[in-house]
């Protein structure tokens, strides 16, 4: 297996990767994931163009691109599932992503894709109401959790049954350096540090972050692994949970201050010197 690939689960049957390091320039790093049952397969947050070609060669070291049954998109951003319209020319799987979005997502396909390819984005898009879903890979089924307001206002995170993984998108995020380890974390209290200043600003409130957690909680999970940075297990999980439960983000951190720009003391500024 290429060093880029992490294998988070195997058995006869059933295999789960994560993809790491595949961005070459100034873009974010981030992790893609696959899961195949019985030779189906799922693709969780493919990316965007940086990540295309290279997770592309990866896949089809372990598997046949016409068996990709299902992309999964946590959320909308860039570097969620902007290689949309790559994704929907090179193989025939369907879009899984909130209904918030699924309006959104044609805006990043081309219109020569729609026109005269003929390509049906209601056929290839589905939207998933918030309250999540379950679908069948192979002999498995991958549960689809709320995630809502973290950060995304429409956001979901994938639960795979047969490997006990909770795919986490941007929840547990954490930013390493180039060549820093994407394996587990081994010491939580300093890995905090690396998590903390995003999940400040980018998650909305702590009542959203303790009920996740809450709900979370109940599932167990094995792995919680994020799209960002190296993955939690065993009592690193609990410690995250733990964690997030309690932490202050978001709308709990702002006060009127947060609201004035700059820009009204330039403008006052500007009028007494008028």
């Amino acid at each position: 297996m290429n060093s880029r690939a992490t294998v988070l689960y195997q058995n006869e049957h059933h295999l789960c990767l994560s993809f790491s390091d595949l961005v070459k320039g100034e873009g974010i790093q981030s992790n893609q994931f696959l899961i195949i049952d019985n030779d189906r397969a799922a693709l969780i947050d493919p990316g965007g163009d940086l990540t295309f070609a290279p997770l592309t060669v990866e896949i089809n070291k372990v598997a046949s691109m016409g068996n990709l049954e299902y992309i999964f998109a946590s959320h909308q951003d860039p570097d969620i599932i902007a290689s949309l319209p790559k994704w929907l020319m090179k193989s025939s799987a369907t879009v899984i992503t909130s209904k918030l979005w699924s309006r959104f997502l044609p805006h990043l396909v081309p219109g020569y894709m729609t026109g005269q390819a003929g390509l049906n984005m209601d056929e290839r898009v589905v939207g998933i109401p918030d309250k999540g879903d379950i679908f069948t890979l192979g002999e498995s089924n991958i549960i689809i959790i709320p995630a809502h307001f973290l950060h995304s206002v429409g956001n979901f995170h994938f639960y795979d049954v047969q490997s006990n993984i909770l795919f986490s998108g941007d929840l547990g995020a954490s930013i390493v350096e180039e060549g820093e380890s994407y394996e587990a974390v081994k010491d939580f209290d300093s890995h905090i540090a690396k998590m903390e200043g995003f999940h400040r600003r980018y998650m909305t409130s702590n009542r959203a972050c303790r009920l996740w957690a809450r709900e979370i909680k109940k599932l167990k999970p094995g792995k919680i692994v994020p799209q960002h940075g190296p993955y939690f297990e065993g009592e690193q999980v609990d410690a995250f949970l733990s964690w997030i439960s309690n932490l202050e983000c978001g709308v709990d951190l702002i006060d009127e201050q947060f609201y004035k720009p700059r820009t009204v003391k330039l403008l006052d500024n500007l009028d007494q010197a008028v």
